[in-house]
């Protein structure tokens, strides 16, 4: 993530299930971490920026850690963990307040000691007085100081911050007429896809860096994992969304909110990279979640991965093979890519911006209403009137002779817009209304 140079940066460590991404919402304010009450939900680190008595910081809520568990995923979350550790000015050592130390507890304790970090434990899930007196027992643990907290009901987290962040610099206030102009352009990505088609991988080949978890264990991202790179003037959010399934294929409940929160970052996304398996071709899935982006209303561009692994390297084939499983992205861009040996990578900037800038182009009612005045819609619709309404997307109100517009005459009219003005890699959005008609003059 691109942030001030020198910010301090707070990690938040504890096995699974304690509470940690319930303390990093508490602590920025935001939904940022999904929370539920199945063991393991946070897998990739997540990070936001966030200010403490007018000194800025960067937490970073990691993956529940089980120090000396070998599976693969906890192994990577462990290395997600320690990534983020290397760069800690204060750990924040989560446990639950109201459960018996763990030897999990125990071995985590002894791998904090040896960071030579400076590090706090912060006893979670303690609200009321009788539970209070069960600190005492972590003292055990040999960490202090001790804090004890409730993240659900943001108890005893100020103080623990005030501590914490008493020797973080404080934010020097910019004096009106002081401040350097905004111009950074950013544009923000959703990265979607159907799990294991390699949406962690391109995120990491973008960013230049494991930022998340990437293993051939289908479905290991469920936060959604934000990147911001800058290139050519330009910061690009990449968000690596959770897999997305088939809704009778997601019985977890983690899997539903994992499902909710992708959706809900294409609707905040400017533009939507739908990673095609080329591996495995076009699945049913493939078009379903492509749905998804295209009912936003989002500028698309169909990425296809694993290129170098395509049983048929002939790209005009699968293009036209896209096309025909897609019909209603023909607007959208399409990128071969091999995210694992990044190539290919760099062509995606270029298109991103190109699509980004068309999804907000706006064309003046009159050069619309010129254009339109030579137009012909069949079956035999006269143009009256049209505006643009809006943006994001290109959304135009055509006034015609007609009490309803012909599906036919509706997509002639986006085939002429895209011909005449461009519009590349965004849906266009016609609203059809009847002209009034005139009262005779009396």
């Amino acid at each position: 993530m691109v942030k001030p140079a020198g910010l301090p940066i707070v990690v938040i460590v504890g096995r699974p299930n304690v509470g940690k991404s319930t303390f990093f919402n508490a602590v920025t304010g935001t939904r940022r971490s999904i929370v539920h009450d199945e063991p393991g939900i946070t897998r990739d680190r997540i990070s936001g920026i966030t200010t403490h008595r007018g000194r800025k910081f960067e937490i970073i809520d990691t993956g529940g850690i089980i120090p000396d568990d070998h599976d693969l995923i906890p192994s990577e979350i462990l290395k997600q963990a320690k990534f983020a550790l290397d760069a800690a000015s204060w750990v924040v050592f989560l446990i639950d307040g109201r459960t018996e130390i763990t030897s999990a507890d125990r071995d985590l304790a002894k791998m904090l000691k040896k960071l030579g970090k400076p590090v706090v434990l912060a006893v979670n899930k303690i609200d009321t007085e009788k539970s209070h007196k069960l600190t005492m027992g972590f003292y055990e643990l040999g960490i202090e100081p001790l804090f004890a907290v409730s993240s659900e009901h943001k108890v005893g987290i100020h103080e623990l911050l005030d501590y914490v962040t008493e020797d973080f610099p404080i934010e020097q206030k910019v004096e009106v007429g002081d401040e350097e102009p905004a111009d950074v352009k950013k544009i923000k990505v959703a990265i979607i896809g159907r799990p294991n088609v390699g949406k962690s991988t391109l995120i990491n080949a973008v960013v230049g860096s494991d930022r998340s978890i990437v293993s051939p264990v289908a479905g290991t991202t469920r936060d959604s994992v934000d990147e911001t790179v800058h290139h050519g003037g330009t910061d690009f959010v990449f968000v690596d969304t959770a897999g997305i399934r088939r809704k009778g294929k997601t019985v977890a409940d983690a899997e539903k909110l994992s499902v909710v929160m992708a959706q809900r970052n294409i609707r905040m996304a400017n533009v939507a990279l739908i990673i095609i398996d080329a591996s495995e071709g076009i699945m049913n899935m493939d078009a379903h979640i492509a749905g998804y982006a295209h009912e936003a209303g989002r500028a698309i561009i169909i990425v296809v991965n694993k290129w170098d692994i395509a049983p048929n390297k002939k790209k005009a084939d699968f293009e036209q093979k896209l096309r025909d499983e897609l019909k209603f992205l023909e607007f959208a861009q399409i990128a071969f890519i091999s995210a694992k040996n990044n190539l290919g990578i760099t062509q995606l900037y270029d298109m991103i911006e190109l699509a980004y800038k068309w999804s907000n182009h706006r064309v003046t009612t009159g050069e619309l209403n010129r254009f339109c005045a030579m137009v012909e819609l069949k079956p035999d619709t006269k143009i009256k009137y049209v505006t643009q309404a809006s943006l994001r997307p290109p959304t135009f109100v055509v006034f015609t002779d007609r009490r309803e517009m012909h599906f036919s005459a509706e997509r002639q009219l986006v085939n002429l817009f895209r011909k005449h003005f461009g519009y590349i890699g965004t849906p266009i959005v016609i609203k059809h209304r009847p002209a009034p008609k005139r009262k005779p003059k009396a």
